[in-house]
């Protein structure tokens, strides 16, 4: 059965070679640089005006077939790559990790990305180096460009925009002083909005207010040592949530980052150092009517450094080495009771890891039209949980996290250290001037996260809305071979793509007899395929992508909950002088295949089509208007991943829909 699937998947794959038309071969290209991994050091320029009128950056990723985004509310949409998501999908700010502070995810790490300053998104999907830790389900690199100067002493921009459909509003803007070799920026953004409508009129609890400050700087010497920093503070406040009993009142985020470089022998050296701290509260009653009152009151920490060093000693030769340590702490408390004195659960009961990482890596041109690359990568990963003694209720029935794993579980041990060994190997063979072969094979472990280890909700009255994590649990190996066929030729780009990742210990979360929301390890398989078929001449553009994934509990011979349908973009786009007008047509297969027992799935998904416009246009020589009418047909949707409720007061699973009819419109002032 397997091998049907797969034979499926490459044959869809493959049939986009069927409708690239003939094309005359170029000259044989020559030799080009190997391709080095920059952290945090773009040159191109952020796409400020699409990035101007979306909520969340994150949002941009939409377009992206392989990419489904769960939502949960207005804010805090949660990237699904290839059918993984949660821990599985690393998010990366320059460089650094920000962990969340929700146990219910209400503040994923994309949610930190700049509003202020649209950072560059990059989705990886296998293993191209190992310096920021192996990929299990995809890493999101997210790249703020440094300022472009062109000649002037200041650079900027102003932006102020808003949205019919929740009444949305925001302003931000950037201010730098300086010159290639050394500057300072200033950048500030607000946003807010009341709570959207739906294709059929129902309102969504979505409304958020959210505020943010930024202070970044760099200098460069002339023998090229160079030096970045940057302070920020994010504000979110009052974010609703529909997929959720409970809502933010307050989330603040504190991010401090240095950066140190310069010029060594054949390469050079990098020194990257970061903090990041959020405090979270999330309660049923600030926003909403309660009977009950609740509150939860969290917070992580996080403490990086990592030091890389790349060379290049001939033209055919890369190679890097590196080591990082980061230490994470968790700490969430839940309140109930008429004054909130009640102490109803430790949900992270302090919460230590420590993660200590090497890798070394080599790339080597072979021939000009062949390349090998391969890395190999450790880490040790220590978690404690110091508060797990600590008892929550009262009297007979005060409980403590730790009695809460055993009473499910039956361990007693809350100190895990695990001994992570992951590597993989690539090969990009350009077997004609048109057309190349990247096969990239990996093994890639993943230690389980704190809430699939440590969470611990509990409910004494019903055992429906427990929520019980698992120490006990086994690291994720993901065994993943990935075969891609890239193609460029007369305005035509292609890329056919087959994947298989073969998982030992997959976490899975589902429930028990007692319909107690656990974690358990199983065998899982997941496999799939991706196709893009492009064009343009300069003015017009037409671009189509599709992705499929199944997703597979061998275990149970079942599929996995939350795995997205067969998705497929069509765009096409025109630009003259300036002007860009895109039409995208986004469209989903029904999903089926589903795991209703899990509590992840809320059941299967019809399937959908939503049509997009937008464009940009410049007014003068420092002014233009960005401009969107999303979901054109104001249709009532939802994507399949939606987010299923993992609220521990509300075991029933709901799907947020998406917005309807949505004009959103901007100004952007640059200098």
């Amino acid at each position: 059965m397997v091998i049907r699937h797969l034979a499926r998947c490459v044959g869809l794959s493959m049939a986009g070679f069927v409708v690239i038309p003939l094309v005359h071969a170029g000259p044989e290209p020559s030799s080009e640089p190997l391709i080095r991994v920059t952290e945090g050091r773009s040159s191109e320029t952020a796409r400020l005006n699409e990035a101007s009128m979306k909520p969340e950056p994150v949002a941009r990723l939409s377009g992206n077939p392989s990419v489904s985004l769960s939502r949960m509310g207005g804010r805090g949409l949660d990237p699904v790559v290839r059918g993984q998501s949660q821990e599985r999908v690393d998010v990366l700010l320059d460089g650094i990790r920000v962990e969340g502070a929700c146990p219910n995810r209400m503040d994923p790490p994309t949610s930190r990305l700049s509003v202020a300053l649209a950072p560059l998104l990059e989705v990886r999907t296998s293993n191209q180096t190992l310096r920021w830790g192996p990929i299990t389900g995809g890493q999101v690199i997210a790249t703020t460009a440094a300022p472009a100067f062109n000649g002037s002493g200041t650079t900027g921009h102003l932006t102020a925009g808003g949205a019919d459909n929740g009444n949305g509003k925001l302003v931000n803007s950037g201010v730098a002083v300086g010159s290639e070799r050394g500057w300072l920026r200033l950048a500030g953004g607000y946003d807010e909005a009341d709570d959207y409508e739906d294709g059929d009129g129902n309102e969504v609890r979505s409304a958020y207010k959210n505020a943010e400050a930024r202070m970044d700087a760099a200098w460069k010497a002339d023998n090229g040592f160079y030096i970045k920093g940057l302070v920020s503070r994010q504000e979110e406040r009052d974010v609703k949530y529909a997929g959720s009993g409970m809502d933010a009142p307050e989330t603040d985020t504190d991010i401090l980052r240095l950066e140190l470089g310069s010029p060594v022998a054949s390469g050079d050296w990098n020194l990257l150092a970061w903090q990041a701290d959020v405090d979270h509260i999330m309660d049923n009653f600030s926003l909403r009517e309660s009977g009950m009152k609740m509150l939860t009151a969290s917070e992580t920490e996080t403490r990086g450094l990592r030091m890389t060093l790349d060379q290049s000693p001939d033209a055919v030769t890369d190679w890097a080495i590196g080591a990082d340590v980061e230490t994470n702490n968790w700490h969430a408390e839940r309140f109930g009771g008429a004054s909130l004195d009640s102490l109803t659960s430790v949900l992270w009961p302090d919460v230590d890891r420590d993660r200590f990482g090497v890798f070394a890596e080599r790339f080597y041109r072979v021939a000009p039209s062949l390349q090998l690359g391969g890395g190999v990568r450790y880490d040790r990963v220590d978690m404690s949980a110091s508060a797990s003694g600590k008892e929550f209720g009262s009297g007979m029935m005060a409980m403590s996290a730790a009695e809460t794993y055993e009473s499910v579980y039956g361990t007693t041990n809350t100190d895990v250290t695990d001994d992570n060994v992951s590597g993989f190997i690539s090969s990009d063979w350009r077997f004609s001037s048109i057309q190349s072969m990247v096969v990239t094979a990996s093994h890639s472990v993943r230690s389980p996260g704190v809430t699939e280890r440590y969470i611990a909700s509990w409910n004494n009255m019903d055992s429906s809305k427990r929520w019980v994590g698992n120490p006990a649990l086994d690291t994720e190996k993901h065994h993943k071979i990935e075969l891609a066929m890239p193609g460029r030729s007369n305005g035509w780009h292609w890329r056919p793509a087959v994947w298989v990742d073969q998982v030992d210990d997959f976490v899975l979360r589902t429930r028990n007899s007692d319909q107690v929301s656990v974690y358990r390890n199983i065998d899982a398989r997941l496999l799939g395929a991706e196709g893009e078929l492009g064009w343009s001449n300069g003015a017009w553009s037409v671009n189509s992508s599709l992705a499929l994934v199944r997703g597979e509990n061998r275990d149970d011979d079942k599929s996995l909950p939350q795995i997205p349908p067969v998705q497929f973009v069509q765009t096409v786009g025109w630009q003259n002088l300036g002007h860009v007008v895109e039409l995208e047509w986004v469209l989903a297969r029904r999903q089926d295949r589903v795991d209703l027992e899990s509590g992840q799935d809320p059941g299967t998904s019809p399937g959908y089509g939503v049509l997009n416009l937008s464009g940009s246009h410049p007014l003068a020589d420092s002014l233009s208007l960005s401009w969107a009418v999303e979901n054109l047909s104001d249709n009532t949707w939802a994507p399949h991943v939606s987010r299923a409720n993992t609220d521990p007061f509300n075991p029933e699973a709901v799907r947020v829909n998406e917005p309807g009819r949505t004009l959103r419109a901007a100004l952007t002032a640059r200098w």
